[in-house]
């Protein structure tokens, strides 16, 4: 990991990323352009590890293209996080190992039902992992207050 920018440093990015419970946005190089998704995360010191099914588009992108974009970072003032530039890297042997340790790390009990599913599934997980990572920071902290989400989201209901 190599960190560039930002008022962090390297501790503070390293225990951003292992704490932070969110999902991370990858970008990657598809045939028609930028795209990105969400995905649930962990990062083990040097590497961002996905998990995602072997047909998903992100598998054949990073396949075409490995350079990759990520941030990790809420949605809700105060503005926060870490974003940067990677290489993917698709990990069959790692996927349901992978998607374990994802399940401990963003789900609870209460949605165990979403675990056993996925978890039928398995076999056809693979990992992405994403190294040579180039990092920065921002935090918008000492100058934005927090916001409850109702000031932020629109009522869909």
């Amino acid at each position: 990991m190599q960190l560039v920018s930002g008022p962090w440093d390297a501790d503070q990015v390293t225990r951003w990323l292992e704490g932070a419970r969110i999902p991370v946005r990858l970008s990657v190089l598809a045939p028609r352009g930028p795209l990105v998704v969400s995905l649930w995360y962990r990062f083990d010191g040097d590497a961002i590890w996905c998990a995602t099914r072997s047909g998903a588009g992100v598998v054949a992108h990073v396949g075409s293209d490995a350079r990759v974009g990520i941030e990790v970072a809420p949605d809700l003032p105060p503005y926060r996080g870490v974003r940067g530039t990677g290489r993917a890297e698709v990990v069959p042997e790692r996927g349901a190992d992978t998607l374990e340790l994802l399940l401990d790390r963003y789900l609870d009990a209460v949605n165990e039902p979403l675990a056993d599913q996925l978890r039928r599934n398995a076999d056809d997980e693979v990992a992405l992992r994403i190294g040579s990572l180039t990092l920065t920071s921002w935090d918008f902290s000492p100058r934005m207050q927090p916001q409850e989400p109702a000031a932020v989201l629109p009522d869909l209901g």
